[in-house]
């Protein structure tokens, strides 16, 4: 299938799924951001090398992060996507921002950028991600330790 850019319909979608799980990263929801993702997701994280299954991701990445961390946010309105001819698959490609904590508990910006790719079963289905690449800036201290008040 050839590659094309998203069109305005299907930059919603995609935009709206990175929306969505930015908000239960923000919540420290595991359960709701489950459903996002294809159960045979594969992914690389910040804080774990690589992981096979929707299990694993939730395990050694999401929740070895999402507690320690707060202000989550997909920097959507830089959102660049693109969608297979077919329609069925799609990648996208966002920055997020986030505040993280020193072990003395000061803050500092925990920017970084997403890859995720996407499979749906039909043209009219739900995207599911079937890969994230997650990384930290260049830069940014590979480890939070948690917010002071949590």
């Amino acid at each position: 299938m050839l590659e094309q850019m998203a069109s305005p319909e299907q930059q919603a979608e995609i935009k709206g799924w990175f929306d969505t799980w930015s908000g239960y990263v923000a919540a420290v929801d595991f359960a709701s951001a489950r459903p996002l993702f294809h159960p045979e997701v594969v992914g690389f994280g910040t804080y774990m090398e690589y992981v096979r299954g929707l299990d694993a991701l939730e395990a050694r990445q999401w929740r070895s992060i999402w507690g320690t961390i707060s202000d989550f946010r997909f920097a959507t309105e830089h959102l660049i996507c693109g969608v297979s001819s077919d329609g069925l698959q799609a990648w996208g490609i966002t920055p997020w921002t986030s505040t993280g904590y020193h072990e003395d508990g000061t803050p500092y910006e925990r920017p970084g950028r997403a890859t995720v790719l996407f499979v749906r079963e039909s043209p009219s289905g739900s995207w599911l991600g079937i890969h994230t690449h997650i990384s930290l800036s260049p830069g940014t201290p590979q480890r939070s330790f948690g917010r002071p008040d949590g």
